[in-house]
């Protein structure tokens, strides 16, 4: 069993079809069929099941996925250490994060940067869940995010800053004259909500849900970049955490009551995978940094 033969089958995996597989790892789909069957053969089991053009894993291969990312994550992190105990100053950092985090993240970068100029970020923005994926599949070193989990056997969190959810919309729409708004007053407004995915809608679902409220959505988008244009036309409103507004002046947050609104942004680790001393150093600036967005 060689490595190169566990990166064919992760990519396989991953994509269900080996020709884009193979495009994606610059390969012939005759190189890595051969590779995987190979695999296979070694194994005694196959790992997919060959469906026309698409391929997919069969219990096997779900079983044997697991293992496969972690041999390789375990490769990787032999060669970090070794670079790490050499000092080298070059690298790759793969970060991901969610749009409410950026601000704080490009304050960090440019510290970092400063400091560390010969290394290559690697920056990536999604969901939460899609992120989470990432971090799990060891295709991040760490994730930036609202996701507020306990420790759990896969992942573990560092605590940056608490933010509240609100209710977003423009100083000009006639919400921002209260002080607050409660939950319940939701369903009487013009919303539009990130889509399913995100930790915040996930969340907000299951308070809406336990407190029996059900509002009228106008539009879901899964782009939060959107979701502000949207309240800054002054017809819409949305809910998104207080720190996403951060350097929009002319949106206001509005604190939502009658349920814990409050959410922990936090750094996620992939847990018993090596930390990169170029990795701990951003952490450290994201720690400095995320004073400036704690809740008093």
């Amino acid at each position: 069993m060689e490595l190169r033969q566990l990166k064919y089958f992760k990519k396989a995996a991953e994509l269900q079809n080996f020709t884009e597989a193979a495009a994606a790892l610059f390969i012939t789909q005759s190189t890595l069929s051969q590779q995987i069957k190979q695999l296979e053969d070694e194994l005694g089991l196959p790992l997919f099941d060959r469906i026309a053009k698409r391929v997919r894993l069969t219990e096997a291969g779900r079983s044997f996925l697991p293992y496969a990312l972690k041999t390789l994550k375990d490769s990787e992190d032999g060669k970090d250490i070794l670079k790490d105990l050499m000092n080298l100053k070059t690298g790759t950092l793969s970060i991901g994060v969610t749009y409410g985090l950026s601000n704080l993240l490009t304050k960090a970068v440019a510290d970092f940067n400063e400091k560390h100029p010969q290394i290559k970020l690697m920056i990536s923005f999604g969901t939460t869940q899609e992120l989470l994926r990432n971090l799990e599949g060891g295709n991040l070193d760490l994730m930036l995010s609202f996701y507020d989990e306990p420790d759990n056997e896969r992942t573990t969190t560092d605590h940056l800053f608490s933010a509240q959810l609100s209710l977003i919309a423009h100083r000009d729409h006639p919400v921002t004259a209260k002080n607050d708004i409660k939950l319940k007053d939701l369903p009487d407004l013009p919303l539009v909500l990130p889509s399913a995915g995100y930790s915040i809608r996930s969340y907000l679902d299951l308070v809406m849900q336990k407190h029996d409220v059900s509002p009228s959505l106008s539009i879901e988008v899964n782009d939060i970049h959107t979701l502000l244009q949207f309240a800054q036309t002054s017809r819409w409103v949305t809910v998104l955490m207080n720190s996403t507004i951060l350097h929009h002046p002319e949106l206001k947050a509005i604190p939502i009551t009658g349920a814990d609104m409050q959410r922990r942004a936090t750094i996620a680790w992939l847990k018993g995978a090596y930390r990169k001393k170029s990795a701990s150093s951003l952490a450290d600036m994201l720690i400095l940094h995320a004073a400036d967005y704690q809740l008093p």
